[in-house]
């Protein structure tokens, strides 16, 4: 049986979201080009929003700053993880597309969650890991503070390897039929004038 996603299954992923961190270019543009509107695509900007959420809930914690300030950051990462759930759905639209004509099997068992959010959570453990290294090689902190920041390094990349073993699992089995999850969508209300009584006016 071919395999639907050859290119984005094994170590594909996490490889691409590490190569991401060591480009000089990196978040403005990506190391590789990707076709607009691919799996990749999105996986790209999945992970370009992951990043600018860290540095923007970094500038949140400021106190050195006016509130004007940390409400511009506020609003950022609004933006942005709006952004990021988009990307979110997007990717799983795109996997669930090439599933279009694999027939579920009885007893298929069902995912509670989907391939997209697991690639999500790729992305911002692999932001954690860097950020970690960075603060185990810091050369300002004691002995004690680097092996604590070297040891929760090291349990991230088990968690790293953990969700990577259950992305190809879960790839794997809907290839075959044999697992199946649904989109569920954010529907978030706050971004709505429709639905925010604040952005329609009816609420001053």
């Amino acid at each position: 049986m071919k395999n639907l996603f050859s290119d984005i299954d094994n170590d594909k992923i996490v490889e691409y979201h590490d190569l991401c961190h060591t480009s000089s270019c990196w978040s403005k543009e990506s190391p590789i080009t990707h076709e607009k509107n691919s799996i990749w695509y999105w996986v790209q900007q999945n992970h370009k929003y992951n990043c600018q959420l860290w540095d923007e809930e970094d500038k949140a914690r400021r106190v050195d700053v006016g509130d004007n300030d940390i409400a511009l950051n506020k609003r950022n990462i609004d933006q942005f993880n709006q952004k990021r759930n988009d990307a979110i759905e997007s990717i799983d639209e795109k996997i669930l597309d090439r599933l279009a004509s694999i027939k579920v099997v009885e007893g298929a068992w069902f995912n509670s969650e989907t391939a997209g959010s697991i690639i999500d959570r790729l992305s911002i453990v692999s932001l954690k890991i860097l950020h970690m290294g960075i603060q185990a090689d810091r050369s300002d902190t004691d002995v004690t503070q680097k092996k604590e920041a070297k040891n929760k390094k090291e349990r991230l990349i088990i968690q790293r390897n953990d969700l990577l073993f259950c992305l190809n699992k879960l790839l794997g089995e809907v290839s075959k039929g044999r697992a199946f999850y649904r989109i569920y969508r954010q529907f978030k209300m706050y971004n709505d004038p429709k639905m925010n009584p604040y952005l329609s006016g009816l609420i001053k």
